[in-house]
């Protein structure tokens, strides 16, 4: 290449994408650190679950979003993970105690969170490939109904199995490994890899599946490798905020791995927009904050001289409502489906300070 000649728009353009992203990136940990100078442990919990919430929504959006097909059992992925990464890096002090009948050789496995979190999302992974294997030939409504069933059939294994789990008891003794720092890092590496996906030929093919099967398997491609890659990656991900999540919560049962939680996952990537990793993201917040607005609300307040009584359970009502006017208003979600193209907004951003 001649040294005299100057880099052109195209050259410049990814260099421009990757300061652009970095600087994303700087600004969310600059955010996140303020939230820790602070010292407010409200806040610092609602950041947590917000980085867990993403990883869980932008994670489900893969499978849902990219291929067409809505599942409803995710949450047993995350179930898989948050228990086989307590159990793994539970001390063993504990494990005596809280599980005698647990064998030989992983009564005496004590595990560092990180390895244990991955071993608990390979195996969410594993267990997401044999079912995929079927639940992939369905489509419409079937897949929805099938993995229902599939996050049933989790639940029972659950509270069934006493050796392993404690049965329907609580889960306690997990060690408090989840911070906000390890948290955002996962999340960043969730939207990092999504998006990055969906820019890929992997994720055009999975895309070209969802809009039109027949045209996507008469240009060649395999439907069913697109939805169980799609599939398997959303179930590891799902996996590590499961373990995310049990290391946070610290004790746990069966129950706080069903409808409720799954219902609070969709209802986000819905008003979020199928098919968009950065409407996925906007969900999570947008909802989060609004709940979180409204459980407060739920205790009672004033309004100058109008007392509004306490209220509880009404914030699940409003959700419920919201979801509902989200679909039949605007069943594409606030972004459409479609991707928020932050270069323009940098721009916008740049010529209203040239214009001060």
């Amino acid at each position: 290449m001649d040294p005299n000649v100057t880099a052109g728009p195209k050259t410049l353009a990814p260099l421009r994408k990757l300061a652009v992203s970095l600087a994303a990136i700087a600004l969310l940990f600059a955010l996140l650190a303020i939230v820790v100078l602070t010292g407010n442990g409200y806040i610092e919990r609602v950041a947590i679950g917000l980085g867990i919430s993403t990883i869980l929504v932008v994670s489900l959006n893969l499978a849902n979003g990219f291929t067409g097909l809505f599942s409803l059992g995710h949450v047993g992925f995350m179930a898989l993970g948050a228990y086989a990464s307590a159990i793994l890096t539970l001390p063993v002090s504990l494990k005596s105690v809280n599980l005698p009948q647990l064998p030989a050789w992983l009564s005496q496995v004590e595990l560092p969170f990180l390895p244990a979190a991955l071993i608990g999302a390979l195996i969410a992974m594993v267990v997401a490939f044999v079912i995929g294997l079927s639940l992939m030939r369905l489509t419409g409504p079937y897949v929805s109904v099938a993995t229902m069933g599939f996050l049933v059939i989790v639940q029972v294994v659950l509270t069934n199995w006493d050796a392993l789990t404690r049965g329907a008891r609580t889960f306690s003794g997990v060690p408090g490994h989840t911070n906000i720092w390890n948290v955002w890092i996962w999340a960043v590496i969730t939207v990092y890899v999504v998006w990055r996906i969906g820019k890929s030929v992997f994720g055009r093919r999975m895309m070209a599946v969802r809009d039109n099967e027949i045209a996507a398997q008469s240009l060649g491609i395999n439907v069913i490798r697109s939805r169980l890659l799609a599939f398997c990656l959303s179930a590891f991900f799902t996996g590590i905020a499961g373990a995310l999540w049990a290391h946070f919560i610290m004790a746990f049962s069966p129950k706080s791995f069903y409808f409720v939680q799954t219902f609070s996952v969709v209802t986000m990537l819905v008003v979020g927009g199928l098919g968009s990793v950065s409407g996925s993201v906007i969900g999570v917040f947008a909802i989060t904050i609004l709940s979180e607005i409204l459980r407060n609300a739920e205790r009672g307040f004033s309004l100058g001289f109008i007392q509004i009584p306490p209220t509880y359970g009404s914030s699940q009502v409003i959700m419920a409502i919201l979801f509902i006017l989200v679909i039949v208003f605007r069943p594409m979600g606030l972004t459409a489906g479609k991707e928020i193209d932050f270069r323009k907004i940098v721009r916008f951003a740049q010529n209203l300070f040239r214009r001060r």
